[in-house]
């Protein structure tokens, strides 16, 4: 059985098992706290983050982009990435945009406020409004792109669903999960993400809490 090590509230780690799902493959998930990650963890990944998969063969990849990649070339029946070079690059990009940009500007400083600094000894653990408001802000510039897109694409990088739906929707999922996004000001990324919950590969996430 393959295996996942992954924490439930972690965008990387929603993204892999998305396209676990997508693609159809068995596994079985790790449970991993960031803030405490397990001896066991670190046998597959010295840096001790999540996700890391260790696939059927014994293979072990970690860090979500690496393990979409594996996945399409290693079970291409299903493609998330994109039939030609053109789609390729577009879904790549847009990606990326949301594992780094995103991450950065919006998911990390909210997840950091409202989950991280209640685990941690180091820092205070009162979440700073400040911080919480000015990612909120930046949010809004990245519902506006995937409405731009939306309202001229069926689907963020194209006509088909692809990683870049993917992994926009693993972070915003969590964020959507502690009720930080006001969708009343996002209509077309609203529908969007309804579609991305109608999908069955995505149920078992939404039923994650903390």
């Amino acid at each position: 059985m393959r295996k996942l090590f992954q924490y439930p509230l972690c965008g990387f780690s929603r993204s892999a098992r998305f396209i676990l799902s997508e693609k159809r493959l068995d596994y079985e998930t790790l449970y991993e706290a960031p803030w405490d990650p397990s001896d066991n963890l670190f046998e597959y990944n010295l840096s001790g983050t999540v996700p890391v998969l260790v696939d059927i063969s014994g293979v072990s990849v970690y860090g979500a982009s690496a393990i979409r990649e594996y996945l399409n070339e290693a079970y291409p029946q299903i493609d998330l990435i994109g039939s030609d070079f053109q789609q390729r690059a577009e879904s790549r990009k847009i990606a990326d945009w949301f594992d780094f940009v995103f991450y950065k500007d919006v998911y990390y400083p909210i997840i950091k406020e409202k989950i991280l600094k209640r685990f941690s000894r180091d820092i205070d653990r009162k979440p700073d409004p400040y911080c919480i408001r000015t990612a909120g802000n930046k949010q809004s510039i990245h519902m506006e792109y995937i409405s731009w897109l939306i309202d001229r694409r069926n689907w963020l990088a194209g006509r088909d669903f692809s990683i870049a739906d993917i992994s926009a929707a693993s972070f915003i999922s969590v964020l959507d999960y502690l009720g930080a996004i006001q969708w009343n000001k996002f209509e077309i990324a609203k529908d969007w993400y309804a579609r991305i919950k109608s999908r069955p590969s995505f149920r078992t996430i939404l039923n994650d809490n903390l």
